[in-house]
């Protein structure tokens, strides 16, 4: 078989509302959001419901951020990618690590001692088939309990105090590629979690499990018949019009929409007020696109379901029959905007693609898609004229195509990368200047499909490629300031590599986020002058978080280089078209950092 695909990856205006939106009396866990309004903790994986990644703590500001000092440290023992954040619950923080995603409750009055740990007992069998490194996302927490997503996608419910499981489910099956590495999320009475494998033909789905104990409330996936899917096809809509009968069933040959990916492992938020949450999904298999002609209908696309029954209020598809592994599972943030005079509850999502996309999240009408990186070129833009058969659909440059260009062509000069123009790591969004801060990719990539058969549980890719910075250009990464309103760039700094780190905004007028190299820097959010930054002891691909212990702020990350921008490193990998080109695209990050697993928390001196 030809094994190109992976060789080790898998081892990819006024502001109207705040983040107060939670306190809707639909939330039935009412000791979760009355935690969720302490801005001194960090109780969900993204800050909020509204993946705000927020803080309205200002103890640390754009004045003093310059002094900041390494308060403490902890090691996790495990050398690969760290994503996600830890969670901080009154005198608590919750850690996870990688594979074998090891939980840690640390006393923060002591420096981090550890109260308990849990190490699942998982098959290393996993390891083979998890894309992108043996990356976690991080934890949840509800009723008492710390909730784990593990790589074999077993949910496991933790007693908060002791580390005791309280329930443990599985949800698939990793000898068919199956994996768990989303962080999960818990809405109402309900736990959410999603699947990876898209890399070897995992159908996606979102899974909601009873928070009390465990048993499957409902499945939704990404492509199939309508009841597979939970549809209604007079009522669910895409940018207002019924999708009618069978909508996934038509734009797939035969079947293989049961090997289409399309699956669901990034972020999910939540509006109480609309009781719907939303998620997107991922890339269709195989990324041969000449395998699969059609839309491939529901992957790549931003769901809003009903939290109690899962059915689709609406849907909206960002790259029908995508040819270059756009996943669109990039987290959705809910931020109320004013946009051409009209208040509306709006969702912004910055995707693979290259588009910053603007919805209304009642309805799914698209208000804004815009470039977020200047220099995409597969598509000239989105089209947003309502009246023309092609509204909403990006208009494709034939050039760019990697389906056009004959069978097994080498579509050269493509941008964005298979990367995206950012991929999973989280932006922020400030209620105190409406902008949106974006960690992002400014890469670009050569690829060439070629014929792939599907076996369960072996690698489903199908293309070979090589990544590269646009041409005439060094960076590859800029950290973005952006007018979700108008789907304009406020300010842009420039970063020697990827961008892969989650974001913080605060009320100290300061943004934080981390480098590839190591670095924890802090801005200016209205400027994005650097203000600080400190070399940690490994690539950051963990997302920046803060809470108040002891009336003093701490801002804490997660250091430990790996993901699919490090996976040579994390893998130990030398052939440049390992890792899908990333290993190629990314060599010289080996003279910048090496392997680590480091949790660096920092405050300002005494």
């Amino acid at each position: 078989m030809r094994n190109y695909w992976l060789s080790g990856l898998l081892g990819a205006c006024a502001i109207i509302a705040t983040p107060a939106m939670i306190t809707s009396s639909a939330v039935a866990d009412d000791d979760l959001t009355k935690l969720a309004q302490n801005p001194k903790d960090w109780v969900m994986p993204t800050g909020d419901y509204a993946n705000h990644r927020y803080s309205s703590l200002k103890q640390i500001n754009k004045e003093n951020v310059g002094k900041l000092q390494v308060a403490w440290t902890f090691s996790t023992g495990v050398l690969r990618g760290h994503e996600g954040s830890p969670l901080v619950i009154g005198d608590v923080m919750y850690l996870h690590a990688p594979f074998p995603n090891t939980v840690y409750a640390l006393d923060i009055n002591n420096d981090g001692k550890i109260l308990w740990s849990y190490e699942p007992k998982q098959d290393p069998n996993v390891i083979p088939v998890m894309c992108c490194d043996t990356v976690n996302r991080g934890l949840a927490y509800a009723d008492g309990k710390i909730f784990l997503h593990q790589a074999d996608t077993t949910l496991v419910a933790l007693d908060a105090k002791s580390g005791k499981v309280v329930w443990s489910v599985k949800d698939g099956d990793p000898s068919k590629g199956e994996t768990g590495t989303d962080a999960p999320f818990v809405f109402k009475d309900k736990v959410f979690i999603g699947v990876s494998g898209g890399e070897f033909g995992v159908r996606g789905w979102v899974s909601a499990y009873n928070l009390s104990d465990g048993k499957l409330a409902w499945r939704a996936y990404s492509e199939g018949p309508d009841s597979d899917i939970k549809v209604d096809p007079e009522k669910t809509t895409e940018l207002g019009k019924p999708i009618g009968a069978d909508s996934s069933l038509k734009t797939w040959e035969g079947d293989q929409w049961k090997i289409g990916g399309g699956d669901t492992w990034g972020w999910f938020s939540y509006d109480p007020q609309l009781n719907l949450m939303y998620y997107g999904s991922g890339n269709p298999s195989t990324w041969n696109p000449k395998q699969r002609p059609g839309d491939n209908k529901w992957s790549m696309t931003i769901w809003a379901r009903d939290v109690d029954t899962g059915v689709a209020k609406w849907v909206y598809q960002m790259t029908p029959h995508d040819e270059w592994d756009y996943d669109g599972v990039n987290e959705m943030i809910l931020a109320d905007q004013n946009i051409g005079g009209q208040n509306r509850k709006t969702l912004v999502h910055f995707d693979r693609n290259g588009f910053g996309y603007t919805l209304d999240r009642t309805t799914g009408e698209l208000l804004v898609a815009e470039k977020y990186d200047p220099d995409v070129n597969w598509a000239t833009k989105v089209d947003m004229d309502k009246n023309s058969k092609t509204y909403g659909r990006p208009i494709v440059v034939s050039k760019y195509s990697t389906d056009q260009n004959g069978p097994d062509a080498n579509t050269k000069g493509v941008c964005p990368a298979a990367l995206g123009s950012k991929d999973e790591q989280p932006a922020a969004y400030s209620p105190e200047t409406g902008m949106f801060y974006v960690p992002t990719n400014h890469v670009c990539m050569d690829y060439e499909p070629f014929k792939v058969s599907y076996t369960a549980g072996q690698p489903y890719v199908g293309a070979t490629l090589s990544m590269y910075p646009p041409p005439g250009q060094t960076n590859m990464g800029n950290f973005i300031a952006w007018d979700g309103k108008t789907g304009k760039i406020a300010w842009s700094d420039k970063e020697q590599f990827s961008v892969w780190s989650g974001a913080l905004a605060t009320a100290g007028g300061v943004v934080f986020y981390g480098t590839l190299e190591g670095y924890l820097k802090a801005v200016d959010a209205h400027t994005g002058k650097e203000l600080y930054k400190f070399k940690t002891p490994s690539g950051i691909i963990g997302n920046v978080m803060t809470y108040e212990h002891g009336n003093k702020q701490y801002v804490a990350v997660l250091s430990g280089v790996g993901g699919w921008a490090g996976i040579g490193l994390a893998a130990g990998l030398t052939d440049p078209t390992a890792g899908l080109g990333a290993v190629g695209g990314y060599a010289g990050l080996k003279q910048y950092t090496a392997l680590g697993g480091q949790l660096t928390v920092f405050a300002l001196p005494q």
